[in-house]
């Protein structure tokens, strides 16, 4: 067969360019993707058709072998030598040449490119591909002094793009309206409530909510692409919220500019009102179970934080009796003198419960960051799942029911007026008229609703593509804990050994650095989000 590669052993570089191309290990690969391969050799034309003509199996594909085949033709062809597939019998136990074709990236694009438009019913992500889709943050502007009416501002910055803006909670209102107007078969996550006279706590939980509603928008493949997200996240000019109105609301929908929506039909499975409802089943419990998780782990954090201060109160009660500086009496103590070598070494103890107290503290803000806010990236997609599943309840099912009635009613209107006859012929041929204009209606909402349906099966693989966010959190959970009570045994360790001699009378050392201040609870902005690092999700 042309593509049979019959001597010479496979150098490492064909099978990184075969990797690359075929992630999943398919034993077809397009002939688009040879050709591209093959025009990054940089070679002439006629060259580059004489390799594909040795090698093509004429059915629009190659195989591995072929792949190897014409990599190792495009070799010889840049050492000037001409294009015969005999010459590789002089490669018989030894390693096939190694062409140059330059950065290997764009293979990988374009071959998943082409998977993705040959096979438009599977989503053809990984959650790798889709963490490198984008990366956002966003963190709070400090406040302008001198302001009379004071305006919440973010900064966004997105890596993709390169970008930084600065955008106020109204303009994200304004740009998830513009998405659901847009793109009303998509999951559009939930955006987080708005209040008025909000305090720091407030604000800081609702940039993480923020943050959340933008990372899954980046990572959606269909958004990410968008005009719409493009301009929220590159456009530095003012009134941002009335732009975006202007130019994006009163655009057509996503099933009038796709070139799916002709063929929707044919890319809805028999089945899949059946898989819908199971899919929404299976997933609404999957909300519940992770809802009721997070909902204990909030509650670990907070017994974290408050054991933190315990320690920290435990800290400075003894900190206060060891630093008493009225002497006890020989009345009062009588023979025991216990007592002035005990209060001598509680300050040094305190010390080992305000370590303590650290570590609890610095515990609970790691499983805050790392383990219950992932929870609620993957709980936002949950939601933003069930709340498309209701507008296609609501919208597309509710229109089309609809337009079948009132075409009943027409046809019924038109029967009888048939029956009458007579004077009834200009009503007839008026009826006839509006029957084939519903018709006309009937036939595009079909077409909305099959469109509809095949968005409802992207949008449920996306869910699937992205619950290893759960395994990362297991993973974080884990990790967290384990490093946790690493550090607390420490602590305990070294305490158990410092009682031991306060036991047996001996002095300890002084204390190295005094209590610190009360703990702030975890959603108290720290440091960094007022140095402007603010939080990013952990990968």
């Amino acid at each position: 067969m042309a593509d049979e590669l019959t001597a010479g052993s496979v150098p490492p570089y064909y099978r990184e360019v075969y990797d690359i191309v075929c992630p999943n290990q398919e034993s077809k690969i397009d002939r688009d993707v040879i050709v591209k391969i093959l025009m990054k050799s940089s070679l002439p034309k006629q060259t580059l058709s004489e390799i594909w003509n040795a090698v093509d199996t004429k059915q629009g594909y190659l195989t591995r072998n072929g792949l190897y085949k014409a990599l190792a033709l495009t070799a010889l062809a840049q050492q000037g030598k001409p294009v015969n597939d005999k010459l590789l019998d002089g490669f018989a136990g030894q390693e096939l040449p190694k062409p140059s074709l330059g950065d290997l990236a764009d293979l990988r694009v374009l071959s998943t490119q082409i998977r993705r438009e040959r096979v438009p019913n599977l989503l053809n992500y990984s959650f790798e591909q889709l963490r490198e889709l984008d990366s956002v943050s966003v963190n709070l502007v400090p406040e302008k002094k001198g302001l009379l009416l004071k305006h919440v501002e973010y900064e966004v910055k997105s890596a993709f793009y390169k970008s930084s803006v600065s955008r106020r909670y109204n303009d994200f209102i304004a740009f998830s309206d513009a998405l659901v107007v847009r793109f009303p078969y998509r999951m559009v996550p939930p955006l987080p409530p708005k209040k008025i006279g909000a305090n720091k706590e407030f604000l800081e939980s609702r940039r993480k909510a923020l943050i959340r509603f933008l990372t899954l928008v980046v990572r959606h493949p269909t958004f990410h692409e968008s005009e719409v997200t493009r301009f929220f996240l590159t456009f530095s000019g003012s009134d941002m919220t009335t732009k975006i109105k202007q130019q994006f609301c009163n655009l057509p929908d996503e099933f009038v500019t796709s070139p799916l929506a002709g063929q929707s039909k044919d890319l809805v499975p028999m089945d899949t009102q059946v898989q819908f409802g199971n899919s929404k089943v299976q997933i609404n419990r999957l909300f519940n179970s992770i809802s009721n998780i997070k909902d204990i782990l909030d509650q670990d954090v907070r017994r974290k934080m408050e054991t933190a201060k315990g320690m920290l109160a435990f800290a400075r009660e003894l900190n206060s009796m060891g630093s008493d500086s009225q002497p006890v009496s020989a009345w009062a103590m009588g023979q025991n003198e216990f007592w002035p070598k005990i209060k001598d070494n509680l300050s040094v103890i305190s010390t080992e419960f305000s370590t303590l107290s650290e570590k609890h503290a610095k515990q609970s803000k790691f499983s805050l960051d790392a383990v219950v806010e992932r929870l609620a990236l993957q709980l936002d997609l949950l939601q933003a799942y069930k709340d498309l599943c209701e507008r296609h309840e609501k919208g597309v099912l509710r229109d089309h029911q609809s337009a079948l009635n009132k075409m009943a009613n027409i046809k019924k209107k038109k029967m009888t007026a048939t029956i009458k006859g007579g004077e009834h012929v200009g009503e007839v041929e008026q009826l006839s008229s509006r029957i084939i204009e519903q018709e006309s209606q009937i036939m595009t909402m079909e077409n909305r609703n099959y469109f509809s349906l095949h968005c409802l099966q992207m949008e449920t693989q996306l869910v699937y593509a992205n619950i290893q966010i759960l395994a990362d959190v297991m993973q974080a959970l884990a990790q967290c804990e384990l490093k946790g009570h690493e550090e607390l045994v420490d602590c305990w360790k070294a305490l158990s050994s410092k009682t031991s001699q306060m036991n047996y009378g001996r002095r300890l050392s002084m204390p190295p650095t005094p209590i610190p201040s009360p703990i702030t609870s975890p959603t108290t902005p720290s440091s960094a989000a007022v140095n402007g690092r603010g939080f990013i999700f952990p990968e």
